[in-house]
């Protein structure tokens, strides 16, 4: 009988998934392992999709996506981000930021080649890299002075001459880190210096609050490099517009990159959905003061969760500048699944093991602080109680 390719079955289930799949059979879970706000999209979303379609937009478009969608993106990264970008060269729009990511990685590298992937990390990335028969190496962030910074040294050790490919997430999930101005032109630099793509995810450049007002972004490397760099950047409209069900994303890159990518497109999904993309035109267009009402609660809420956190003995929680997440570490963990499967069974808590991040992960586990705060909570409060 025919097996299963051998390739497919190296990919290893998410340990998030694992342990929500536990929790889904229980009641009164207190979920807070995904990543996702659980508020709704928004109405203005929502019936900009209804329009689309009343108007006719439940046909096939362009591989790359709707031209207007990629203007709006274009005009979107020149008002945020003072950055020019082609819309028919460099834009192609996705269904999710996880096919973008997908997508930037499977034409960058060769089976054989490897990827240097900056950890903790949402595993998508690594298991891209592997569903491309590509080789991984992890590198962990180093935690000092209560940031995680870029270990640039161990960068340097990892790179091998497969290596093809540099995957970085800022903000980071799960850390919440932001990478620094110093810290970007470090990457660009090793990317340029030893002849590598460097892929930024940059899913959670709005949910920022270190920034000199709410709703400034984060830096996109964008900023940094010239067109012609060997650089990806993966986005997404879930986070900032409350968007994750309606599968809507983008990459963008240089533009030989984004040409295969179109091409790829047509055989994997052969574009987003016609009239989701016109309600992200729309989400681009609106979207500002609901994102702002939004980062304000994100902002309470996380700091909600440093200060029930705080004092706790055995624990080190990294105050996060982005994302809506908070990893803390607790002394002498050494199996992070174990504790969070206890951790749900005993007090209908959910949180995310750290070892579904990587190396680096474990020790640590993650609280998506997006829910609200009746749910926050009392979830703080007996994950609190647990640990003393």
């Amino acid at each position: 009988m025919p097996a299963v390719a051998s390739s497919v079955r190296i990919i290893p289930q998410s340990g998030i998934r694992q342990l929500a799949e536990i929790a889904m059979s229980m009641d009164g879970v207190l979920r807070l392992y995904f990543g996702e706000s659980n508020l709704p999209t928004p109405d203005y979303i929502k019936q900009a999709a209804i329009r689309a379609m009343e108007e006719g937009y439940t046909f096939y478009t362009e591989n790359a996506g709707l031209p207007s969608l990629r203007s709006a993106i274009a005009a979107h990264y020149r008002r945020l981000q003072a950055v020019e970008l082609d819309p028919a060269r460099e834009i192609v729009v996705t269904a999710s930021g996880v096919q973008a990511l997908n997508l930037g990685i499977r034409c960058a590298l060769d089976p054989g080649d490897e990827a240097v992937v900056l950890t903790p990390a949402w595993p998508n990335g690594s298991c891209s890299v592997m569903m491309a028969n590509a080789v991984v190496r992890d590198v962990p962030h180093l935690l000092s002075g209560g940031r995680y910074r870029v270990d640039f040294p161990a960068l340097e050790a990892a790179v091998t001459p497969r290596t093809r490919l540099l995957v970085y997430t800022s903000p980071s999930n799960p850390l919440g880190w932001v990478a620094t101005a110093e810290e970007q032109r470090g990457l660009l630099r090793f990317a340029r210096r030893h002849g590598l793509w460097l892929l930024a995810d940059e899913v959670y450049d709005r949910l920022y609050y270190s920034g000199a007002s709410l709703g400034e972004p984060v830096p996109s490397i964008l900023r940094l490099a010239t067109r012609d760099d060997a650089v990806i950047v993966v986005q997404s409209f879930s986070k900032a517009y409350c968007m994750t069900g309606w599968r809507l994303g983008w990459l963008v890159a240089r533009a030989d990159l984004a040409a295969n990518a179109t091409r790829l497109n047509e055989f994997i999904v052969s574009h987003a959905p016609s009239f989701a993309q016109k309600a992200g035109e729309t989400a681009l267009a609106e979207g500002e003061p609901e994102l702002l009402r939004m980062l304000d609660r994100l902002k309470r809420n996380r700091d909600l969760c440093l200060e029930a956190l705080h004092g706790i003995g055995g624990l080190t929680v990294p105050a996060p500048d982005g994302a809506f997440y908070v990893f803390p570490r607790i002394d002498g963990l050494r199996d992070s699944f174990t504790f969070c499967r206890r951790l749900l069974e005993e007090t209908r808590v959910g949180l995310a093991p750290g070892s579904a991040f990587g190396e680096g992960g474990e020790g640590s586990v993650r609280i998506c602080y997006a829910a609200e705060q009746s749910i926050l909570e009392p979830a703080l409060e007996r994950f609190a109680k647990f640990l003393r």
